[in-house]
Order: structure tokens, then C-alpha cells, then sequence
């Protein structure tokens, strides 16, 4: 999914006519800490609430405040994954979605984005959830899928995290399956030399919270 498909059309942009008073109300309102700045059609940057209520004068423009603007945006085409890895790095609220003549196209929130991300790993499906502690040079998904599903469950997806430099055996690979009972599986990996470290059988999540939103963006800085 692009980013492109992913905007809000609910959240405004700013300009920079408005003033801090009028950035900081609409904020609340779309209860976002975040909001673009865009002047005749160009983006010109991200203006965030915690520097506005810093600014002893609500009434000055927020032209007069340009330096707090934070030059953060996203092409139209960039993937889902991109956006996620920009939204956890700089811990946004929105993003900016441009195109190549630097346009503004429109906002994407980290809600709706996480709530794509986590439908595209079927979070809300249930089913149980298996993380493995595996060796990189012993990872091979074909191989795992096949044991995994030799015992009629269906692997929905997988999320492969890499180890940290000079810890090769501290990979992670963390699996979602369509079916809750997964003794079997896990008594089949074992018995191919692979080390389960944690199995939960989850229910579906039908919405993300802000809590949620918040555990999810931990776990992918982690």
C-alpha cells in the first residue's frame, strides 16, 4: 500500500497566515500532535504542538515561527514499510504526503497507518503468535513454512528482525498463524533444532488504541 492511498482527508493543513493560537486549537481538535504547513499548494514543512506552546505570543503568525518547522515528508509512491520506519524514528503523530514538485497531496496519521500495517500481518485474525530465536545462518523461511504447515496450519505472516552486530544467534522470527492450537508446530520446530521462545494464542483486534499504538511503536524501534 503507498502513501498515497493512505490520507486522511479529515486532517487540515496549516498556512502560514494562521496564527499559533489557531495551529494549536486545530491540533486539539483532530487531536493530532502534528500538522502540516502548506503555502499556495507547496509543503513547507511540519509544525509540531510541544514547540507552538513554547511561543509566548499565541497571536504571532506562524510565518513569523518558521524556524520550529520540521522538513519531514513522504513521496506519493513510498510503500507502507517506509512511512513506518519514518513515523518511528522521528515519533510522528502525521506525515506529509508530497509529489516530485514538492506539492502537498494530503496527511497520512500514524493510526491509520499502523491500523494498514497491522491488517497487512493479519493482526486481526486469530490465531497464535510464535517467536522463534534462531541463528542467522540457520534461517531459511522455506524450510520453516514447510514444518509449520506439515502440520495443516498456515503461516498469515512473518516479521524477521535482524541481530545486533557480533550476536548472530540473537535473530528473532516472529510468526502469526491461522489457528490458536499449535502444540503440534511447536513440538515439530523443536524437534528440528529450532528454540521457541514465546507462544501466545491472541484473539483479533478489532481497533488500535492509542495504547496500542504506542506498544507497537516501541516494539518496532526496539
Amino acid at each position: 500500500m503507498l502513501a498515497a492511498e493512505l490520507i486522511d482527508p479529515m486532517i487540515p493543513a496549516l498556512k502560514p497566515t494562521d496564527t499559533v493560537g489557531q495551529a494549536l486549537d486545530w491540533m486539539q481538535e483532530h487531536r493530532v500532535g502534528q500538522l502540516a504547513i502548506v503555502d499556495q499548494g507547496q509543503y513547507k514543512g511540519l509544525v509540531n504542538e510541544d514547540l507552538l506552546m513554547d511561543v509566548p505570543d499565541d497571536t504571532h503568525q506562524l510565518s513569523e515561527v518558521m524556524r520550529l518547522f520540521e522538513h519531514l515528508s513522504v513521496h506519493e509512491s513510498q510503500h507502507l514499510y517506509e512511512l513506518l520506519s519514518l513515523i518511528t524514528e522521528h515519533r510522528l503523530q502525521v506525515i506529509a504526503v508530497v509529489n516530485e514538485e514538492q506539492e502537498f497531496i494530503g496527511t497520512v496519521s500514524a493510526t491509520e497507518l499502523l491500523k494498514q500495517f497491522a491488517q497487512l500481518l493479519g493482526v486481526q485474525e486469530a490465531g497464535a503468535i510464535l517467536i522463534l530465536s534462531i541463528n542467522e545462518r540457520d534461517y531459511s523461511m522455506a524450510e520453516i513454512s514447510r514444518l509449520v504447515e506439515s502440520n495443516n496450519v498456515r503461516i498469515i505472516s512473518s516479521y524477521f528482525a535482524g541481530a545486533a552486530y557480533g550476536m548472530p544467534d540473537k535473530s528473532r522470527l516472529t510468526l502469526k498463524l491461522n489457528r490458536k492450537e499449535i502444540t503440534s508446530v511447536v513440538a515439530t520446530l523443536e524437534r528440528f533444532g529450532y528454540t521457541i521462545e514465546a507462544a501466545f494464542a491472541n484473539t483479533p483486534i478489532e481497533t488500535i488504541d492509542q495504547g496500542r499504538l504506542d506498544m507497537l511503536l516501541r516494539y518496532l524501534d526496539s
